[in-house]
Order: C-alpha cells, then structure tokens, then sequence
C-alpha cells in the first residue's frame, strides 16, 4: 500500500453530519456539511471539549463524523472525540484531495475541503498509534535528533581543522573519533580564538554522544518493560543485518502489528515501493517513491548491506538484481531491492510473532 501511514477504511453513508477541522494551537475553524450540501463554517477555541458541547447541542440526534489533518497538535482531538463515541479520521496532508488551479488558501477553506473530502469518501484516515508505540516514537525520534548532532559536530570540527591547515590526527577508518583521537584534538597547539572554538565543539560534540547513549538505554528499559514490545523486538533482530536501532524504529513507525494485512503493505508505507506509470499494455515503473521516513529508509539500506554478508539467499538475490543493471547503479538498485525484501520478513516476524529461521 502507498502511502504516508497504514489507513483504516471509511463509510460516508453511515454518518450524517460530516465535520473538517483546521486546528492550531489556539483556535480551530470548524466546517459542517451534510448529504444536502447545507454547509456551517463556525470558529471556537482550540479546545475538543467546547467542540464536543457544540456538536452535542446543535445536532443531537445526528451521526457525526469528524476529520482533521495530521500534524503539530498532534492526538490529543482524536482521542478525545473517539473517547466520547464519535469517529475521527486524521488525514496525511498529502493525501487531501486538491483543486486544480486553486491560489487561495485560508483555513475556512480548509476545514470546508476536509468536510466534502469526508462526505464524498476520498479521504482515509491514517493509523493512531496507540499509546505505547506513541511514545516509543517520541524516544526514537530523540535518539535521531542527538545522532543528526554528533555527526554535526563532527564534521564542523574538521570543516575547523581544514580551514585552518591543521591535519587530523592520524586514526583508523573505525577509530577517527576513538578516545585517544579525543585526546589528541584537546591538545593541539592552536592559537587562543581556534582552541576556544575547537573546545567547545568538543563538549558539544560529548554532549550530544551522552544524550545519544542515555536516549538509547531509556529505549532499551521503555521496551523490555512491554511484553508485546519487547516481543516484537526480539522477532525482529533474528532477522540478519535488523539491530535494535532499527527494531525498535520499525515499531515505532508501523504501530500496532495486528493492523498489517498485506505483505506487501511495509514496503509502500516506508516508502520502498516503485514509483509505476502504466497505461494499457505498457508497464513502467521507476524508482522507490520515497515517502514516509526517510531515516527510516537508509537504516533498512544499512542493514540490507549488512543482511547480504550474513544471509547466502540475500546474496544471491543482490547478485541477481546487480547484473541485470548497467555497472554505474547497479549497487544502488540491488541494495534497495535488498531492503524491499527486506520488509517481506519484518511483515511475517511481526504477524506470525515467530522468529526469523535463516536456511
């Protein structure tokens, strides 16, 4: 399936009021629209109690659904609308219906569009994590953010040291930023302005290496003290070249396993799958469509290189898919479909909540 999330299907005419919501931090513009096309557009505060009250008041004896795009304010509308009965789909931006040649945007117009999209069925709601994979997801997002800033660091301090004329000091491929390479940058005869720099690039670079550590110990207690979760994560690392980092990221971004029901679904959600545009006989499909998470994507590339070196079958399927393009991207092209693969397993790990068994 292509997509931002995992969708859950809607039925228009089992409701008959139909609500789109553009929501902010303060206020949300509220549009109200029915089978007949009569159509309510009223402002209130970005509060789902007054909104609740409202909708209770005015129309009590209707079928509401409620719909609203994804983004910064997050779940806490969905839950609680979904707490008090009502369904509420929460839209991926990109998968609203646009009017073509449209120059005007305003949120009235906005939460107008969700409510029609909603009534006419063009729209599906992605997947809410529960609250488990929620917050899992906040931790593995944190361990992101401070990783993003060590190799930050790290690559300022040598954009400092290049621009000065001063060498790096001598390390292995796997040591650049051992200990003693540590060691050695605090003790470089620098002048006063480049040591000062160079000294505080480093504490910020330990920083966010202790940062980093300390997230990843928190996702390691956060899981093992979920039995599902620290399930989930066991299954998966039985798969070859799937470590915990990239474990517990794939459950942070699918969610809840029980919602998979096609194999092929994983692959389309983190943005593996094909990009096709086919028209009668003709069948042509491009590159992957890359949606979805792209940190997600190039760690299940990692670790496609590193399946290929502990699984004999994955490294015959790579050769394959290698000599079948020309030279200069037939790396890239067969470690992708690597990764595509890749995915196959994670879906039957995690729905038949077995282990991996390499043969």
């Amino acid at each position: 399936m292509l997509g931002a999330q995992l969708y859950q299907k809607f039925l228009p005419q089992e409701y008959d009021v139909f609500c789109g919501i553009d929501v902010d931090k303060k206020k949300m513009l509220v549009t109200l629209t029915d089978h007949q096309d009569q159509t309510k557009s009223v402002q209130m505060p970005s509060d789902p109690g007054i909104l609740i009250r409202y909708v209770d008041k005015h129309f009590p004896a209707k079928r509401i659904a409620f719909a609203y795009e994804a983004g910064p304010t997050g779940y806490k509308l969905h839950d609680q609308l979904t707490a008090q009965g009502y369904p509420c789909l929460v839209l991926a931006p990109s998968m609203i219906p646009q009017a073509p040649g449209q120059q005007v945007k305003t949120n009235r117009l906005d939460s107008k569009k969700i409510a029609e999209s909603l009534r006419g069925g063009q729209v599906r709601s992605i997947h809410v994590p529960s609250s488990a994979y929620r917050h899992l997801r906040h931790l593995t997002q944190l361990r992101d953010t401070f990783v993003k800033e060590v190799v930050a660091f790290k690559c300022r301090i040598k954009a400092l040291l290049l621009f000065e004329g001063i060498p790096f000091p001598k390390a292995s491929v796997n040591g650049q930023w051992s200990q003693r390479v540590l060691e050695e940058l605090k003790r470089l005869p620098v002048n006063e302005s480049v040591r000062f720099k160079l000294d505080q690039l480093l504490s910020s670079l330990s920083f966010a290496c202790e940062q980093a550590l300390k997230t990843q110990k928190e996702i390691r207690r956060f899981c093992t003290s979920d039995p599902e979760l620290s399930r989930c994560v066991r299954y998966l690392t039985t798969i070859p070249g799937i470590g915990w980092i990239v474990a517990t990221h794939l459950l942070a971004r699918i969610g809840d396993w029980r919602l998979l029901t096609h194999v092929r679904q994983i692959a389309g959600f983190l943005g593996l799958a094909p990009r096709e545009s086919s028209t009668g006989e003709r069948r042509r499909q491009g590159s992957i469509t890359g949606i979805g998470d792209g940190r997600l994507q190039a760690k299940l590339i990692q670790s496609a290189w590193v399946s290929i070196h502990k699984d004999t079958e994955l490294e015959s399927f790579y050769r394959n898919i290698y000599q079948k393009h020309p030279r200069d991207r037939a790396a890239r092209k067969a470690i992708v479909a690597v990764a595509r693969k890749l995915t196959t397993r994670i879906y039957c790990v995690l729905k038949e909540q077995r282990p991996y068994v390499v043969r």
